[in-house]
C-alpha cells in the first residue's frame, strides 16, 4: 500500500482540487484566504509570507523599540513587552512554517483525511462534516476573549497617553494606526496558533469517529478476525501518519509555552519588579492564551489515544462473551425454556431498572459495562478471538511523539507542571492564585 502510495506522488496523479460550490472545504478556503495563509499558489504564497513577516516580526519590532514610552508615566511602562512579542512572534512562526508545510507537502484535502471518507460509513462520514464546518467558531471561541481583553488594554494604553511618538506627524493618529497594528498582529500571530491546534483537534475527532465505528465491527454477524485486523492496521497507519506530521509540532510548542512560562516568572520574581496589572496583565494574557493552545493539543492526542488502548478491553469482553455463549449453548439448544432463562439472565432487559440510566453520556462503543452481542462462537473459533486479542495487548494505538505515547500519565503530568508554573504567574501579576 505504501509504494502504491509513493508511486502515485512520483507520478503527481494526486494534485490538489479548487474550490467549488458543492465543495466541502470552500468556507475553509475562504477563512484561509482571509487569515492570508492560503499558499495554494505562488500569488498566494507570496502574499502569505509577506504578511507573516510584517505581522508576527516587524510590526512586533517596531511596537517595542519605537513606540516604547519612555517619558510618561510609570503606569504606561512595559517591562515584560519583550516576552510577550517574543513568546507570541515564536510559537506564530512554529505554527506558520508547520502549516505552510502541510499546505505544500499536502494540501488541505489530503491533510485532513477528506480524500480517504470514501470508505467510511455514513455515519462517520457526516459527524466528520458537521464537526468541520464547526471548526473555525471552535477557533473564535478560544481567540475572541482574549481579544476582547487585549483590545481594552491596548485602547487604554494609547487613550491614556501610553506614547508619543507623531510618526505621521500627528499624535492621536499615529496612536491610532499604532493601536490598530499592534491589535492586528497579535490577532494574526494568535490565530495562526490556534489553527493549527484547531486542525489537529479536527484530525483526531475523525480517528476517534473510526475508532467508534469500529467497535461495531465486533458486534457484526459477519465479522471475523481477518476484517477485524485489517481495520485496525488501517487505523494504527492513520495514527502513526497523525503522529509523524505534528511531533515536531506539538515538541516545539511545549518547550516554546514552558520556555515563555519560566522566562515570565523569572521576571515576575526579581526583588525589584513591578507587578502592577497595568504592566503585567499583559504578560497573563499571552501565558494564558499559549496554555490553552497547548491544551486543545494534548487533549486531543490523549483522547485519541485512551480511544485506540480502549480496543484491547472491548476486544478481551468480546472474547469473553462469546466463549461463555459457545460454551454455555449447547446445554441450553435442546431446552427451549432454559434457552428463554439463559437469555433473560445474561443479555438483562432494558425495560427494567439498570445502571445504565446514572451512566449518561458518558460511556461510547469503546468504553462501556455492558454486554455485548455475541456472534463469533458460531464463525470464529476460541484460537482466533484469543490471538486477536493478544496482539491487541502488544500492538498498542495512538499518538506518539518519536516514540514516546501521548496518553493520560503523561497529560497528568505535563499539565501538572504547566498549570503549576500558570498558577503561580497569575499570583505574581493579576493575584489569582
Amino acid at each position: 500500500m505504501e509504494d502504491e502510495d509513493k508511486e502515485l506522488l512520483n507520478k503527481k496523479v494526486l494534485v490538489r482540487s479548487g474550490s467549488h460550490m458543492y465543495d466541502e472545504l470552500r468556507s475553509f478556503r475562504t477563512w484561509f484566504k482571509w487569515m492570508c495563509v492560503d499558499q495554494s499558489d505562488t500569488w498566494s504564497a507570496c502574499l502569505s509570507w509577506f504578511v507573516f513577516i510584517w505581522l508576527a516580526v516587524v510590526v512586533p519590532w517596531l511596537s517595542h523599540y519605537l513606540l516604547a514610552c519612555t517619558d510618561c508615566v510609570s503606569d504606561h511602562s512595559r517591562p515584560y513587552d519583550s516576552v510577550v512579542q517574543l513568546s507570541l512572534s515564536s510559537v506564530a512562526a512554529l505554527s506558520f512554517i508547520c502549516l505552510s508545510r502541510f499546505n505544500k507537502k499536502y494540501g488541505l484535502r489530503r491533510f485532513l483525511f477528506l480524500d480517504k471518507l470514501c470508505g467510511e460509513s455514513e455515519t462517520v462520514r457526516n459527524c466528520y462534516t458537521q464537526q468541520l464546518n464547526r471548526s473555525m467558531k471552535i477557533l473564535f471561541i478560544f481567540v475572541m476573549p482574549c481579544f476582547a481583553a487585549e483590545i481594552t488594554y491596548k485602547i487604554w494604553w494609547y487613550s491614556s497617553g501610553g506614547t508619543r511618538f507623531p510618526f505621521l506627524g500627528n499624535v492621536v493618529m499615529s496612536n491610532i494606526v499604532a493601536c490598530i497594528l499592534e491589535l492586528t498582529s497579535w490577532l494574526y500571530r494568535t490565530v495562526v496558533f490556534f489553527l493549527v491546534c484547531v486542525l489537529f483537534r479536527l484530525i483526531c475527532y475523525l480517528q476517534i469517529l473510526r475508532l467508534q465505528d469500529f467497535a461495531q465491527v465486533l458486534f457484526h454477524v459477519d465479522s471475523d478476525v481477518e476484517s477485524v485486523l485489517r481495520e485496525h492496521l488501517r487505523i494504527r497507519r492513520h495514527l502513526r501518519i497523525i503522529s509523524h506530521r505534528y511531533r515536531v509540532f506539538i515538541l516545539w510548542a511545549l518547550i516554546f509555552i514552558t520556555a515563555s512560562l519560566f522566562a515570565s516568572l523569572l521576571m515576575t520574581t526579581r526583588p525589584n519588579a513591578d507587578l502592577h496589572i497595568y504592566k503585567s496583565g499583559e504578560l497573563a494574557l499571552c501565558s494564558v492564551s499559549l496554555l490553552a493552545g497547548l491544551m486543545i493539543l494534548l487533549r486531543s492526542a490523549t483522547r485519541i489515544t485512551h480511544k485506540a488502548q480502549a480496543v484491547t478491553s472491548l476486544a478481551a469482553k468480546w472474547h469473553v462473551c462469546a466463549t461463555i455463549d459457545s460454551y454455555d449453548w449447547a446445554k441450553v439448544e435442546n431446552s427451549p425454556a432454559t434457552q428463554v432463562a439463559y437469555n433473560q439472565d445474561f443479555h438483562p432487559s432494558s425495560n427494567g431498572s439498570s445502571d445504565a440510566e446514572d451512566v449518561g453520556d458518558e460511556e461510547d462503543e469503546l468504553d462501556n459495562t455492558k454486554f455485548v452481542p455475541s456472534y463469533a462462537y458460531s464463525t470464529i473459533s476460541f484460537q482466533k478471538r484469543q490471538a486477536l486479542v493478544t496482539y491487541f495487548e502488544n500492538n498498542r494505538a495512538g499518538v506518539t511523539i518519536y516514540g514516546f505515547m501521548l496518553d493520560r500519565s503523561s497529560l497528568h503530568t505535563i499539565f501538572g507542571i504547566e498549570l503549576t508554573l500558570m498558577l503561580w504567574l497569575l499570583g505574581k501579576t493579576v493575584g489569582v492564585s
